[in-house]
């Protein structure tokens, strides 16, 4: 039975790519296990949420299951996670009924500057062994590109990610001449209607991406979609995002794992997900930099294929704490 003897909150600005900011949450048991936690561009008042309640939740306290801590935290259910399964020897994604043991990565190209530079981006990543890409298209770059890269890559599968950037589906449809695998985010969240009108029309699946297991069964009702982008880091709880791929594959919806920012460990936890059975598309984890990570070994993709680490316990990964401490910008200890 894991009881917290002292935690440590530390917020991290990654210092390359879009700079974003991660709190970092470490968990040290009586016996010196320890468990890491991340949330990835966390919300305004998490820091002070934290700061003033964190303490009396768990240090001190027993409990039997990350369930049972009521943090409502993305970053301490994942440390709770870390250390209960590293506690028991067991990987993370056999404790939450992982299966596989690779999986199939996809890559996630930006705009650019012209459509010959995109295409030549392509060509890099396809000799660097991926078989799937996924473009992001915006409102005024979407099928000139997607028709570009299509006629160079035939064979090569495609899928879009539109960042809920659209109102009209004229394009997205348009888009479906070009043999999309996936439309992922078309419309502003919660438009359920407008998604379910454009799965109507097109051959591609469409991809919803919710916060909660109730958000999903909206998309369900009406049969607005046919997968489920599902992002472990934007869930309460490793559970939580366990019960919407539960709802999703009962749904016979396929489900694709995503979470390519932050500086490791909220990755390593969208591979452990990745792995449950249900998620059948590549996952996306491989979104640069690199550089900002700081586990060991880092999370990403090999040739097109990311490893699950189903021979380490916990989350997979060790802590680089030397470069960690150098990036925080502030932090704050309980200690029992």
């Amino acid at each position: 039975m894991p009881r917290v003897r002292e935690l440590e909150v530390l917020r991290v600005v990654l210092p390359y790519g879009r700079r974003t900011e991660s709190l970092l949450v470490k968990l040290t048991d009586y016996g010196g296990m320890t468990g890491w936690g991340e949330a990835v561009s966390p919300a305004p008042k998490s820091w002070s949420r934290l700061e003033e309640t964190l303490g009396a939740v768990l240090i001190g306290v027993d409990w039997e299951h990350p369930d049972s801590v009521p943090s409502g935290d993305p970053a301490v259910d994942m440390a709770c996670w870390d250390l209960w399964t590293r506690m028991r020897g067991v990987p993370l994604a056999d404790a939450i009924g992982g299966t596989r043991t690779s999986l199939m990565a996809t890559v996630r190209l930006t705009p650019d500057l012209s459509i010959e530079s995109l295409v030549t981006r392509v060509n890099q990543q396809v000799c660097a062994g991926y078989s799937h890409v996924t473009l992001d298209v915006r409102p005024g770059w979407d099928v000139e590109p997607v028709r570009a890269v299509r006629a160079a890559y035939p064979a090569l599968t495609l899928a879009v990610d539109c960042g809920n950037a659209y109102t009209d589906g004229g394009q997205l449809v348009a888009l479906d001449a070009y043999g999309l695998e996936v439309i992922e985010r078309p419309f502003p969240v919660g438009d359920v209607y407008a998604h379910a009108d454009l799965q109507d029309q097109v051959s591609a699946s469409v991809a919803v991406e919710v916060r909660a297991t109730a958000d999903l069964d909206d998309y369900l009702t009406v049969r607005a979609a046919r997968v489920l982008l599902l992002r472990p880091s934007a869930f309460p709880s490793i559970s939580e995002a366990r019960r919407a791929h539960d709802r999703a594959v009962a749904a016979g919806w396929d489900i694709q794992c995503a979470g390519g920012q932050g500086a490791g460990l909220a990755r390593a936890a969208t591979v452990a997900v990745g792995s449950l059975p249900g998620c059948t598309l590549p996952c996306d984890v491989t979104q640069p930099p690199r550089n900002n990570q700081i586990v060991d070994p880092i999370v990403g993709a090999n040739a097109g294929v990311i490893a699950v680490p189903f021979t380490q316990p916990g989350l997979g990964h060790s802590v680089d704490e030397t470069r960690l401490r150098r990036l925080a910008k502030d932090y704050f200890t309980f200690t029992a």
